[in-house]
């Protein structure tokens, strides 16, 4: 996979520790199954739009403040 889904995986699994959520408590928020959640994660997979709509809602985030730390070059 490309940095671009690396680097997303990584914003998830930032945002997703900042709430002390395991992998299975966001996953069951944002009703996905908890190894696609790690696959995300990992940038192993690539998620639809649909999917990323749900983990940004599940994370108490817009769509569109999600995409936007996609932009950041790093994490605060």
């Amino acid at each position: 996979m490309t940095s671009r889904y690396l680097h997303f995986g990584r914003i998830i699994r930032h945002a997703r520790e900042s709430h002390a959520w395991s992998q299975e408590a966001l996953a069951e928020r944002a009703d996905l199954n908890r190894s696609y959640l790690g696959e995300i994660e990992r940038g192993a997979v690539v998620p639809s739009l649909h999917t990323m709509a749900k983990l940004a809602q599940a994370l108490g985030l817009k769509l569109s403040e999600l995409v936007a730390r996609c932009e950041e070059t790093t994490l605060a």
